[in-house]
């Protein structure tokens, strides 16, 4: 059975209450659905994986993962999602390598999702006027959102063929449509 976007939604919300993971998994998904539109993928689909990648984190962050398989598969989720799922914590917290597009995506944008917001919140006009020259010039400064890994970004970048400029344009692009929702409008109305 195909994952949609509401199904996920409706299982990440029996695990996940706090609303910076909440968000966390919306930009992720955003993020997700603009890299499906890049490989000519099924954007609702990646979206609904990139909502549900942090199932578990909340109730058990020190063994996140471990707590994700069997409840997703009892909840008839997928194999091949939940093994997405899984791939994004690859060398980290899983064992399961990021194999396909969309698991590489996955494994890029979790972290990379979370520089782009945290420099969009720095701006006036949020992510609306983001350009990549300014959100490269916070990608290379190692205290700028200095707990998200770019090791773990460009690894990413890396394995899926594609420079960080790139793979950050779409991420913005995808997130850019969904500002409002994301909170990432800005204080500053745009011209």
């Amino acid at each position: 059975m195909k994952l949609t976007i509401e199904r996920a939604k409706e299982l990440n919300g029996t695990m996940v209450t706090e609303e910076h993971l909440l968000i966390h998994a919306l930009n992720v998904a955003y993020a997700m659905g603009a890299m499906a539109k890049h490989f000519g993928e099924d954007e609702e689909h990646w979206q609904a994986i990139g909502i549900l990648h942090d199932y578990d984190y909340e109730k058990y962050p020190e063994e996140h993962l471990q707590h994700t398989k069997e409840p997703l598969l009892n909840a008839g989720v997928d194999e091949a999602d939940v093994r997405a799922i899984l791939s994004h914590g690859w060398g980290i917290c899983s064992d399961v390598e990021p194999e396909s597009a969309l698991e590489k995506s996955l494994f890029t944008v979790d972290e990379l999702t979370g520089i782009i917001q945290a420099a969009a919140r720095m701006r006036p006009r949020g992510i609306t006027d983001l350009e990549i020259k300014s959100f490269m010039k916070k990608f290379k400064d190692k205290r700028f959102a200095a707990k998200c890994d770019r090791a773990l970004v460009l690894k990413g970048c890396e394995m899926l063929g594609m420079d960080i400029q790139t793979v950050a344009e779409i991420c913005i692009a995808g997130m850019k449509e969904h500002a409002g929702e994301l909170g990432l409008l800005g204080t500053e109305p745009a011209e």
